[in-house]
């Protein structure tokens, strides 16, 4: 009885240890089917991590395309942006467009206003009577009969563009009295050419092209079209030389004029000289202009050309990083860029009221000034106005609007400045419109060839402009750098 049982119980628990195994067996077998649904599912979050991640980027990056036509578009109305910048389509639209406000008077020329019209002259070249010559009722001759003047017309007309050309003869002459032969003209050079131009032609190309901004093909074409000349280029090229030689003088003049100015003007710009980005820079006053090439924009550039007197300059600036490096006598911002911003502003934005406040302000400004043009303005209240503009909760607005604040913060001691000094002017417009020039250059040539054609046109440039604020033209500015080119055309001995 005994060996059964404990057969039994061996059979007993051999089932249990199999029932146990199959139970183990069933776990793993679970386990792993559950291991694999967790990475299967694992690798469908990874999957999903990674479409999200995209779509994320993509959303961030539709956004970002949306905001240009959500926003209003930055152009020279509303914005730094320069007008060489800008689309047709914007430019049509900023020119249509107008920061002043409406004064309510209808347009065109007011009352008073004397407008523009021609004014005969007192001697004219030439005078022809034109009156009948039969009668119209009975066709008798009118030849004898009297004439009652009726009105004069004067008209306007060039004469025919033909080139005149003028033959120097040199002659040596022989003195009677001591057979010694006289030569009252210089000694022709050897290789020179028998025909060459005055200085009427060199200052017309001169003017052409620093003036009027022509590249020299176009200004070989009018020559060639108009007057029959067919001038070099290389030719052109040595005429400008020769203007930026002659000019160094009065360049120099001009400087040391601009570095004993108290309040001077000062803007920079991009220009590629010879497929290379170098930098212009202009510092003009309401007599002067200098216009000059410099290899960046950084503060340096103005250190070492005006050194030590720019701590005496009252500087008129827009809000670029290195004015505000210099040490400047005082500083005052451009106005009507902080305007140009505020309007942007205004159009980003049309329900909130902060940056139409602080332009409000701005305009009430100058507004006063405009009033009072030789009076001491105290800046004090304008910058508490100011200030409390500044401190105003803008908070629900766009990035752009706490960028203007941190910009206004940063320049808040030179906004209100001109309204101290009535010398000071509100904006940097003078300056901008000197430089502006090089652009539209630029926009015809393409870029200067070379460091001496840049230097040229800077240096021609600053004589042309600064010949029209000494109310004089600048044909005849460029045409007194060639002032002693006759005599030597003629052979003129010195």
């Amino acid at each position: 009885m005994y060996i059964p049982r404990i057969f039994r119980t061996f059979v007993s628990m051999n089932k249990q240890v199999t029932d146990i195994s199959a139970v183990l067996e069933k776990l793993t077998n679970d386990v792993s089917s559950m291991r694999k649904t967790i990475d299967e599912q694992h690798m469908k979050i990874c999957n999903l991590t990674r479409a999200n991640e995209r779509l994320t980027k993509e959303n961030r990056e539709l956004r970002k395309r949306l905001s240009k036509y959500e926003e209003p578009t930055k152009d020279s109305g509303n914005s730094s942006t320069p007008p060489g910048k800008e689309r047709m389509k914007d430019e049509v639209v900023r020119r249509t467009k107008s920061l002043r406000k409406k004064s309510g008077r209808n347009p065109g020329g007011q009352n008073g206003h004397e407008g523009q019209t021609l004014v005969k002259t007192a001697t004219p070249d030439v005078t022809e009577d034109i009156a009948p010559v039969y009668c119209k009722n009975c066709g008798s001759s009118l030849e004898d009969c009297e004439r009652i003047l009726d009105y004069i017309t004067q008209v306007v007309s060039l004469p025919d563009l033909n080139p005149i050309v003028k033959e120097f003869r040199h002659y040596i002459t022989i003195c009677k009295r001591c057979g010694k032969p006289i030569q009252s003209h210089a000694p022709r050079k050897r290789g020179t050419n028998a025909v060459i131009y005055d200085a009427t032609v060199k200052s017309m190309v001169v003017y052409m092209s620093v003036v009027l901004f022509l590249p020299y093909g176009r200004i070989a074409d009018f020559f060639e079209e108009v007057y029959g000349l067919r001038i070099s280029q290389g030719s052109m090229v040595n005429w400008i030389s020769q203007a930026k030689k002659s000019a160094t003088p009065a360049i120099g003049r001009i400087k040391e004029y601009i570095m004993k100015s108290s309040i001077v003007g000062f803007d920079e710009s991009g220009c590629y000289c010879n497929k290379r980005l170098d930098w212009a820079w202009i510092a003009q006053t309401v007599y002067f202009t200098l216009v000059f090439r410099g290899n960046g924009r950084s503060s340096k550039e103005l250190e070492s050309r005006f050194g030590e007197s720019l701590k005496r300059m009252t500087a008129v600036t827009d809000r670029h990083s290195a004015y505000f490096a210099l040490h400047f006598l005082n500083h005052q911002v451009c106005l009507a860029h902080l305007l140009r911003e505020l309007q942007y502003l205004n159009e980003l934005d049309k329900e909130q009221t902060w940056s139409k406040e602080v332009e409000k302000l701005l305009q009430e400004a100058i507004h006063q000034r405009n009033e009072r043009l030789h009076a001491v303005i105290d800046k004090r209240p304008w910058l508490e106005r100011l200030d409390n503009l500044l401190k105003k909760n803008i908070e629900g607005t766009k990035k752009q609007f706490s960028r203007m604040r941190n910009g206004l913060v940063k320049c808040r001691d030179y906004i209100f400045n001109f309204l101290e000094d009535p010398l000071i002017p509100s904006d940097n417009n003078a300056s901008e419109r000197g430089i502006r020039k090089l652009k539209v250059k630029m926009k015809n040539s393409g870029t200067f060839r070379s460091e001496l054609g840049a230097d040229a046109f800077f240096d021609i440039h600053s004589i042309v402009e600064t010949a029209k604020k000494q109310h004089q033209t600048p044909f005849n500015a460029i045409r007194a750098l060639f002032q002693d080119t006759d005599s030597i055309i003629m052979g003129i001995a010195e």
